[in-house]
């Protein structure tokens, strides 16, 4: 009898492959069937679509109701089909004038009473719809976040009413020309407030410089944590292509990005207890972890040994790769995940090994078992790790004005990292091994010296690696053209545990 074709999207990992949505009405007994592959939320569209039609005061065709959506082989989830599917049926009806919503993408899932409810993922749409020139046409909750993506034409409704109502030309929707807002300074927590801890410091800097992992190892209260939240204030200013990444990430995890601090890095702090789901990312139906909210950012693991040995494996290939693949029986996802690591640990169960102000109680079988937590593989790819001792009570009392704040320091890890950039294209620990002779270039007493240290320390080739990129970043902090001793000796100098 007819057929309508509405256009929307689905949302696999971080694409948005293009669904059409084809509702065709025949003849027979009434009968409202669904297709193509639709997981349970989709198929219980159909009820909260009749009910939104009938409460807003509109006929519901009867005969032969099939709702196609295309491709089949593609898994479908979420509320997003409710209005599509319902406009679909509106068309088939004749309620609606043919062609009146041609070239725009339908999301939302829609209340019983026809109001329309905010969706997961609306980013990623709005990128696939503007590279394909379509307009957008989203709930008003969702404009902000489309709105992230530059010339993308966005339509906004609150009620199904309102899209009728356009569509027959009784008034116009309000669109948004996509534009994102400008970037404002973040007010981090700075550098000032740390006293003392000049080689941390320093670490924390180089970390910054190259974008290479960091392990802090003290007692309790020397301030570890202090140092890792500070991170994010000296590291450069996030750019639009990264920031928008970002905020797709947390589109497709379900999480608000507001507009007046989009460009700002992420910083993600899981507890201890977090499982490898939670960490990595995955379920049934595979969603980003914190290693993919922190893309671009910060992730910061306080209590490293605590946290559940086989969730620290997890890590290993990220760590290398900067993405995560999330496998299940019928489907994978791909997120991304080009996080800087930097976690804190305790020397010791107690937290008082080797504190000259503490009384450490613990067996050296009871700090080989706890260092035992952390394997020998997981270590080998932090490229530093730090002994943060306890500060001098004399140094707690040190005036701020003499400290370094963390603009400052910002000023040289930028200009660290434009030479990076200029050179390579990428920071330092993202150096792929072709790239290392010619961007690690050292002189012949500098590599003299990392060979007998990896020798008699028994490294391994993934720590001599490490130890020249993290060499290297410090010669581009220094402005030097070539890696020398003093960089190799303070590189070495920050891999605390290659030593013990």
């Amino acid at each position: 009898m007819a057929m309508a074709m509405v256009l929307s999207r689905a949302q696999h990992g971080m694409d948005a492959p293009l669904v059409r949505v084809e509702v065709d009405l025949g003849r027979g007994l009434p009968r409202f069937t669904i297709v193509g592959l639709p997981a349970a939320v989709v198929m219980e569209s159909k009820d909260r679509v009749r009910a939104a039609l009938e409460n807003c005061g509109f006929d519901f065709p009867g005969g032969r109701i099939t709702v196609n959506l295309s491709p089949a082989e593609l898994p479908k989830e979420g509320g997003r089909f409710d209005l599509p599917i319902a406009i679909g049926v509106l068309l088939t009806g004749r309620q609606l004038p043919q062609g009146c919503l041609d070239d725009i993408e339908l999301y939302g899932e829609l209340s019983l009473s026809g109001e329309l409810a905010p969706m997961r993922g609306t980013l990623p749409a709005a990128l696939a719809a503007s590279r394909a020139g379509h307009r957008l046409l989203v709930p008003a909750a969702n404009a902000t976040e489309a709105a992230l993506v530059s010339g993308c034409r966005i339509m906004t409704a609150t009620h199904l009413s309102q899209i009728v109502a356009h569509a027959r030309g009784e008034c116009r929707l309000p669109v948004v020309m996509g534009a994102p807002p400008p970037a404002t300074p973040a007010r981090g927590l700075d550098l000032r407030d740390v006293r003392g801890q000049f080689l941390a410091r320093r670490a924390l800097e180089i970390a910054a410089a190259g974008q290479h992992s960091l392990l802090l190892i003290g007692p309790p209260g020397t301030g570890k944590s202090m140092l890792a939240q500070r991170l994010p204030g000296v590291l450069p200013e996030i750019g639009e292509a990264e920031a928008l990444e970002v905020a797709a990430v947390r589109s497709v995890a379900g999480l608000p990005t507001p507009a007046e601090n989009w460009r700002v890095r992420p910083f993600r702090s899981p507890h201890h207890t977090s499982s490898a789901v939670a960490l990595v990312g995955g379920g049934p139906r595979p969603r980003p972890g914190e290693i993919s909210l922190a893309h671009h950012g910060v992730l910061f693991l306080d209590e490293l040994p605590e946290f559940d040995r086989r969730v620290l494996e997890s890590l290993r290939e990220p760590l290398e790769t900067g993405t995560v693949m999330i496998s299940r029986a019928a489907r994978q996802a791909e997120f991304p995940a080009a996080f800087q690591l930097v976690a804190a640990m305790n020397p010791c169960p107690c937290g008082y090994l080797g504190d000259p102000q503490g009384h450490c109680i613990c067996s050296a079988a009871q700090v080989r078992r706890y260092r035992a937590r952390l394997s020998g593989p997981l270590l080998d790819r932090l490229d530093m790790h730090v002994e943060v001792p306890r500060v001098p009570a004399g140094l707690l009392r040190q005036p701020a004005d003499g400290i370094e704040s963390s603009a400052t320091v910002a000023k040289r890890v930028s200009c660290a990292r434009r030479i990076q950039q200029a050179r390579q294209g990428s920071t330092n620990a993202r150096l792929g091994e072709k790239q290392m002779d010619r961007v690690c270039r050292a002189t012949p007493a500098a590599l003299r010296l990392l060979e007998r240290a990896s020798v008699t320390l028994g490294l391994s080739a993934r720590a001599y690696h490490r130890i020249l990129r993290v060499a290297r970043t410090i010669a581009d902090l220094a402005g030097a053209d070539r890696i020398d001793q003093p960089q190799i000796s303070e590189a070495m100098a920050l891999r605390h545990l290659d030593r013990t």
